[in-house]
């Protein structure tokens, strides 16, 4: 595969400026003159990018306002929309002209810039090449593959772009077919969440509303790059900084988004010649993995100030009142905080005790708190536990289910927090099961299906037949890249329902074939009516998705569409599913939707169109707690090493964290910079502690290879990467996701929610030998 770079001399040098402002506006202007895209066809289209009666954002799952401004976008979602609405044709023409075993030697940036899919095709082996297929042949013929393989073998993966109606449509398809095998996005990310907050709170997702953050007087952020993974959220940031709240942020890497922010939305600032406003009022670079340390010491300094309170006979620091009608197990809780050491703290924490001291300081004085989080917490061996002591944070004062405080995990891609909420989960109980039999007459499959992990170690042991995938790139989002895509080609068969040409199109099953879909941007059209999609943010409200742009082919099928037709050829007579009267009108699905879902879709087609969204029936919202105790529950970790499966205690032995750039989301990859972080022309670069740089023998830009530390018997190594100097904890280095998947170890993840750790993969960096 060629070098994810553009250039034989790439630069890395400090970038000051703040996030957003004119740079976010300078990267925009060239993205849409390297698509083609006229000026006039980007306002035009992006005029209606998250607004109430236009289009839903294709890339991260942020709230919609009521009130959304006129460039309700940010600079990363601008470039998900010129992505999609290019005007560059990955047609039939292409395929004729490339063999597949050229086309892997291509980036991930070079396969995705031909443009979007227009034509449904079929690998030919005789030619290595795919060959158009007629829509008829394709479904028959992928019916009779998965009729010829055992259920059970065959995974159905969807990806966190499907709508609510497509991801409802397509888990019945699969529990009609007989499987449960239904990983997503989310198993990669923050299925410590989903596992983690129903422990704590009897929610599987975050608490608060765009009206908390307008409410609140104190944020925290754990693990969270907020101006590449979510941008729009700085504008609540900012307001919120702008009015006094102060905002502490926890992450190993200093991250701009959280320093310095000028909104493109403010003329006044944009012409102004300041730094913009200072997100975080403290900012602490926490070793990776050191955050249930981080949050030990912090509830440690509010216990102390709580007793001298309680000394003085003064107002407690603590909520009491909130802990005993509300709380189970804080006396455990209490117990492992105050007995924790204070030196302990402090080596795992990578902070000293007077700034956890600080912090606890600020929180017990504020009155409303948000804690937000990203995959700095989840994507660990103990992800669960991070998720369950930043509850416990809360909790002890009472910041849960009231107005301006609660927990926010800010998810990644736009709707993958709705699809788990209509029903994708390989977990039988955490669906209506005995509705959907009695719904459409079929006998759901009962026992648990495969996840991510699951599937890719399904594959490793040739158990795994086939894979349908309902968009993403998956093979190149998952750990152990090298060995996975090996397995990959052994598999029966392969289907890919996507917009665009990804490396997994690449990995050749014995059939293979890509299904091209319309965007979420484009018009569905069914009988001659226009359509309408929906999907669920990250502050669980939901919102409809009007298509505005024609479809980029006419041979493109909508992913209701695609999935029906998959169905009635692969399943017929096996439920009493109608999926023609669906299709032809896609509110009849949000019907079976709020059917099957009541309490969280009540007048599900009245209300998708409220400006804002609605938003779905949270318990902990409203302080009910929908867990077995019937209370929020503390629940005490084992210790502070949230990785306790890896050995970083040799002196050359570093621990990797993956990071995206802001020139990415997710695989998709739109270019070779990361202005954020002043890296231009390639994505091949390791950051790294300059001390530990020095104690290496290592300059910069020093060519090295990288390679696991792991017993386990199987070498994972990238090689000829370069090395800089940057702002990151002793022993800890940075590098990007997805080319960096390959040195994770599969078995490295979550113990119970499979997520991979991807925060902390214990590599040597090994110097190369000069080129002579």
């Amino acid at each position: 595969m060629d070098r994810s770079e553009n250039t034989d001399r790439p630069k890395i040098e400090p970038y000051d400026e703040p996030t957003g402002g004119w740079g976010s506006v300078k990267s925009l202007v060239e993205k849409s003159a390297q698509e083609g895209l006229l000026a006039s066809t980007v306002w035009a289209t992006m005029q209606h990018q998250n607004k109430p009666d236009g289009y839903q954002c294709v890339s991260c799952s942020w709230a919609k306002p009521a009130d959304p401004k006129p460039f309700e976008y940010c600079e990363n979602g601008a470039k998900a929309t010129m992505w999609e609405i290019t005007p560059k044709r990955c047609d039939r023409d292409f395929f004729a002209k490339h063999r597949v075993s050229e086309l892997l030697e291509w980036t991930d940036h070079d396969l995705e810039k031909q443009g979007r899919l227009t034509t449904p095709m079929r690998y030919d082996r005789t030619l290595d090449q795919y060959v158009p297929i007629k829509w008829s042949d394709a479904f028959a013929e992928i019916a009779e593959e998965l009729n010829g393989l055992d259920p059970r073998s065959v995974v159905f993966y969807v990806s966190g772009r499907a709508s609510l109606e497509a991801s409802h449509m397509w888990q019945l398809f699969t529990r009609i077919y007989g499987s449960n095998n239904l990983p997503d996005s989310s198993n990669m990310c923050h299925e410590s969440t989903s596992v983690g907050l129903p422990e704590s709170i009897g929610s599987p997702v975050g608490t608060v509303t765009l009206d908390d953050f307008d409410a609140c007087d104190m944020m925290f952020f754990f693990g969270h790059n907020t101006g590449t993974n979510a941008p729009r959220l700085l504008h609540w940031v900012q307001k919120a900084r702008q009015r006094g709240a102060p905002v502490i942020t926890f992450n190993p890497l200093q991250e701009r988004g959280l320093m310095r922010f000028k909104s493109p939305q403010s003329p006044v600032e944009m012409l102004s010649p300041g730094e913009g406003t200072k997100m975080s009022s403290d900012y602490y670079q926490l070793k990776g993995g050191g955050d249930i340390a981080a949050m030990t010491g912090i509830a440690k300094a509010v216990f102390a100030l709580d007793d001298e309170a309680k000394g003085k006979g003064g107002k407690r620091v603590i909520d009491v009142e909130f802990i005993e009608q509300h709380g189970h197990g804080f006396e455990a809780f209490e117990r492992f905080v105050r007995d924790a050491d204070w030196g302990e703290i402090e080596r795992c924490s990578g902070l000293a005790r007077t700034d956890l001291e600080h912090v606890g300081r600020v929180y017990s004085q504020a009155s409303r708190v948000i804690g937000n989080y990203g995959m700095g917490l989840t994507q660990h061996r103990h992800g669960i536990e991070n998720v369950h002591m930043l509850c416990n944070l809360l909790l002890m004062r009472g910041m849960m289910g009231k107005e301006g405080a609660g927990i926010s995990p800010i998810r990644g891609h736009s709707n993958v927090q709705g699809q788990r909420t209509v029903g994708i989960t390989e977990k039988p109980e955490l669906i209506p099961v005995e509705k959907f039999e009695e719904f459409y007459g079929f006998k759901v499959p009962k026992e648990k299906g495969l996840d991510t992990v699951e599937a890719c170690e399904g594959l490793l042991k040739g158990e795994v037949k086939g894979f349908v995938c309902l968009g993403g790139n998956f093979s190149r989002a998952v750990p152990d890249t090298r060995r996975v895509e090996e397995a990959w080609r052994k598999m029966r068969l392969n289907v890919q329902i996507s917009t665009k040409l990804n490396r997994n199109h690449l990995l050749m099953a014995e059939k293979t074939y890509i299904l091209p879909c319309l965007g979420r941007l484009e018009r569905h059209l069914e009988n001659g009516i226009e359509q309408t999609v929906s999907v669920e943010d990250s502050t669980a409200c939901i919102h409809a998705s009007f298509g505005t742009t024609e479809p980029a082919s006419k041979e493109l099928l909508s992913e209701p569409r695609i999935v029906a037709e998959l169905a009635k050829a692969t399943v017929p007579g096996k439920s009493t599913v109608p999926w023609d009267e669906w299709v032809g009108d896609y509110s009849k699905v949000r019907d079976a939707i709020e059917r099957a879902y009541p309490a969280d879709f009540k007048d599900y087609n009245q209300r998708m169109g409220t400006p804002g969204g609605f938003h779905r029936d949270i318990g902990a919202s409203k302080r009910e707690w929908r867990t077995e105790t019937g209370k929020a529950n503390f629940l005490v970790p084992e210790g502070f090493d949230v990785d306790p499966d890896i050995d970083t205690r040799p002196s050359d032995v570093l621990k990797l964290l993956t990071v995206r750039s802001n020139d990415q989301f997710n695989t998709t990859i739109y270019g070779y910079d990361d202005r954020l972080r002043g890296v231009k022309g390639t994505r091949m670069v390791i950051l790294m502690n300059e001390e530990d740089m020095k104690r290496l023998g290592l300059n910069d830009q020093d060519r090295v290879d990288l390679e696991t530390y792991a017993d386990d018997g199987v070498t994972r190594r990238v090689e000829d990467y370069r090395v800089h100097a940057w702002s990151v904890p002793k022993g800890d280095c940075a590098g990007y996701y997805p080319e960096l998947n390959e040195l994770i170890p599969l078995w490295h993840h979550s113990r119970r929610a499979h997520v991979p750790a991807a925060k902390s993969v214990p590599i040597k960096v090994i110097k190369r030998a000069a080129a002579s």
